[in-house]
């Protein structure tokens, strides 16, 4: 006892001589913070004083004046403010900014430039204690530590880079509403996420320092306004509340309008009725944070009713605006700029808007993607310019043509990346939204996106890798992250080829089409490449199952929510499918497939039924979203039809990056072996290859699915020897053909057929881009003379 407290004093004379501030585990420890302060502020203590208990085994008191720690927003009528002398200089001018200092006294400073600021302050606290923010969503469990000291010159400042950050929860039909409603905060029957839900979810976005929510919205779930407790919650915790394409005026159409509205929900037939509809929403809630959607379209994802084409849609929304925003006026604020909201031009909307539709100035344009990640749309100059800003609604989750993705969270990370980063570059920094579907399991993602929406320069400046492998080593250690970081990475690439809700060659929601929907089908690949994928994925499922035996109980859930049971679902998603290939032709028996298929009902069992945490997440998990044919297990069946046949007039391949010369930006994990590169416009790249013995060549180029960067076109030439071809467009139109393959496969295909003269020893091929945004994957050449029948 004599020597534990002889070693305390020194740590307490050690601190006094160097000026640190330091914890010790044990002892309590005192936070000073004005009882003035904001909702979001106390909330943010009371989630620190929480991670301060499990980390450090005591409690935090809190006073109005005195402690080791002092909590305070900028102001001058904060007099915990007013006896410090600080220069705040670096936070002046800055939406949401904190500063974390240590004192000439040894006390601590969290500082922000305004409430959100002050929160985010202490949530980067308990991350410096070592709180994953998935301490409650992912059960990463809190390690114990002796300790906690910061130098005697730290000093930290942050703020974000997009001003509103959020997750809109979508699809939640089979997953957090079922949770939620069953098994967290039990209701009378399926059918609502309350606040208790809410709660937790605001914890998470405060601890990702995020603030802009869209709620579930589908016709099986209770509307956010119309469950009790729902806005105070969102008011505790400073969240904007927000709205999809299809939820103006903070209206969840879907279902209120069978609830609150009268007739047809039609501004042409019924104008007057649909008005009050929106009133009685605004007038309600105009006293909260709310980011108003404004806009029309149908009741739920469909084209509003009563206007059939493009004008007249036009000369409706051009009515529809004006009239919204004298709502607003008369019940939020008479000065119209200072409201904040959004226009979201999606799908056939952006068709409105490209035909001349004026949005006022002050309004956000807010852009969004196809639904599988490529953007569709960037701000030109003018845009750019508005006071109003830009934002994006982003997926790592759909449901929809011409295929879900919503089980297992395997969007591709670099993809993220690449994509809004651009997007950031290109002027899209007021808003960002991604519909994020139950949360579970798109944990990385999630927390990618924040991440970038908050510093996008850290980021970028380490790329996803880093990040990647950050975020494994915070959740499972050192070693142990730095080793399963390659093992995500390889998840990742084979999801990038193809996603495991992919795997059947199915198609949703084309009914007239019998040939793809719901009939599961040969994959478009050869033996020896299904055989390599089965090989691939088997090795993964391995390295997981060695790494699962290192991990120390109390990541144990963690590790099976954030790794095993996405990694190993879709290893034997895949096995299911291919297994099921070789069968149809003969080549194996049916066992192996239909042991996969148990595999992932055992998988989500354990999820689900009570083995994982007791219970917790207990109806969060569904392996067959939508009851898809391609979850079943797989129907016998025999073809006649050979399979795909390896391909023997190759003879070059290479990845992009692989070029010989050329001028190309590197795009870190793109592409079917992460070797993309971005080709700027104007340039091009050169791959080198020998004679061939042949009087043509067939040239195939495979490129990123994207969207056009600037104007209509993505276009690109070849060039053999010195002569180039005319333009090569690769963009698609709307939901075409040729786009549904595109982002099915995630790979954009032309080819081109050149004569090739055979007195030349070496021959050179290049590449020049002639738009922004040619982002070239993989480039073979075939020798035609050894498959005329082309």
């Amino acid at each position: 006892m004599k020597k534990y407290i002889l070693t305390l004093f020194m740590c307490i004379i050690t601190q006094f001589l160097w000026a640190q501030f330091k914890i010790f585990t044990g002892n309590p420890i005192n936070i000073a913070c004005n009882p003035n302060e904001k909702n979001v502020v106390w909330q943010a203590l009371e989630l620190f004083k929480r991670d301060y208990r499990n980390v450090f085994s005591d409690s935090v008191r809190i006073s109005e004046s005195q402690g080791n720690i002092i909590v305070a927003t900028m102001g001058k009528n904060n007099p915990l403010m007013a006896s410090l002398q600080v220069n705040l200089s670096s936070l002046k001018g800055k939406k949401q900014g904190f500063m974390i200092k240590v004192l000439p006294d040894s006390k601590l400073l969290v500082v922000g430039s305004d409430r959100h600021g002050t929160a985010y302050g202490i949530m980067e606290l308990s991350r410096m204690i070592g709180v994953s923010p998935w301490e409650w969503w992912a059960d990463v469990t809190p390690r114990k530590r002796d300790f906690f000291e910061l130098p005697e010159d730290f000093e930290m400042v942050q703020s974000p880079s997009v001003e509103y950050r959020g997750i809109f929860i979508n699809d939640e039909d089979w997953g957090l509403m079922q949770w939620s409603s069953l098994n967290y905060e039990p209701w009378y029957k399926p059918g609502r996420i309350g606040p208790r839900t809410n709660e937790r979810i605001f914890e998470l976005m405060l601890r990702l320092r995020a603030n802009y929510y869209w709620p579930a919205m589908h016709e099986c779930t209770e509307p956010f306004f119309l469950t009790e407790g729902n806005r105070e919650m969102a008011e505790k915790y400073g969240i904007y509340i927000g709205g999809s394409h299809c939820e103006p005026m903070a209206s969840s159409t879907a279902v209120e309008w069978h609830r609150r509205g009268k007739g047809e929900y039609d501004y042409v037939n019924n104008l007057n009725e649909v008005y009050k509809f929106w009133e009685e929403r605004v007038k309600e809630v105009s006293k909260q944070d709310i980011l108003y959607t404004i806009g029309m379209r149908g009741v739920h994802d469909g084209q509003m009713n009563g206007a059939k084409t493009i004008e007249e849609q036009r000369k409706v929304l051009e009515r529809v605006l004006v009239d919204q925003r004298t709502l607003l006026q008369k019940y939020v604020n008479p000065d119209i700029t200072k409201v904040p909201q959004v226009f979201i031009p999606y799908k056939e909307v952006l068709d409105i808007y490209n035909s001349g539709l004026q949005v006022p100035e002050d309004v956000t344009l807010m852009w969004c993607d196809d639904n599988y990640g490529y953007i569709r749309h960037f701000p030109t100059v003018e845009e750019r310019a508005r006071k109003g800003g830009n934002g994006v609604y982003y997926h790592v989750s759909y449901w929809g043509r011409p295929h879900d993705y919503l089980w297992l969270g395997t969007f591709s990370p670099y993809l993220l990346f690449q994509q809004m980063k651009l997007a950031y570059d290109r002027g899209i920094q007021k808003m960002w939204i991604l519909n994020v579907g139950d949360i579970k399991p798109a944990e990385y993602q999630i927390e990618l996106f924040l991440d970038m929406a908050w510093d996008i320069e850290k980021v970028a400046k380490g790329g996803v890798g880093t990040h990647l492998e950050s975020f494994l080593k915070r959740e499972f250690g050192e070693s142990i992250g730095k080793t399963l970081c390659p093992v995500m990475n390889e998840h990742y690439r084979l999801a990038y080829i193809r996603k495991p809700e992919f795997m059947g060659n199915t198609r949703v929601e084309e009914y007239h089409n019998s040939e793809y929907f719901q009939t599961v089908k040969d994959l478009p690949w050869n033996s020896a490449y299904l055989k390599q994928r089965v090989e691939d994925y088997n090795e993964l499922s391995d390295k997981v199952q060695i790494i699962n035996s290192q991990i120390p109980d109390n990541r144990k859930d963690a590790f099976f929510q954030l790794v095993k049971y996405p990694v190993q679902s879709a290893v034997e998603m895949n096995k299911k499918m291919i297994f099921a290939q070789f069968a149809r032709h003969g080549e194996m028996g049916w066992d192996k497939s239909d042991a996969a298929y148990d595999s992932i009902v055992s998988l989500t069992r354990i999820y689900n039924a009570g083995i994982l945490n007791k219970g917790k997440w207990n109806c969060m998990m569904d392996f067959k979203p939508r009851n898809l044919s391609v979850f079943d297990k797989v129907k016998r069946a025999s073809v006649s039809k050979p399979m795909k046949e390896e391909r023997s007039d190759i003879v070059c391949m290479w990845n992009a990056s692989e070029c010989n010369s050329g001028s190309f930006i590197p795009c870190e994990g793109l592409g079917y072996e992460g070797k993309a590169v971005n080709i700027p416009k104007g340039k091009g790249i050169n791959f080198n290859f020998p004679k061939i013995d042949s009087d043509s060549i067939g040239i195939e180029l495979y490129f990123l699915p994207s969207h056009p960067v600037e104007g209509e076109h993505l276009r690109f030439t070849v060039a053999l020897d010195g002569k180039e071809t005319a333009p090569i467009h690769y963009e698609t139109k709307g939901r075409s053909e040729e786009w549904k393959e595109n982002v099915l496969r995630n790979q954009a295909y032309r080819r081109v057929v050149l004569p090739i003269s055979s007195g030349v020893e070496r021959h050179r091929i290049e590449i020049k881009a002639l738009d922004e945004g040619i982002i070239l994957d993989q480039l073979v050449i075939s020798n035609l003379a050894l498959n005329r029948s082309e």
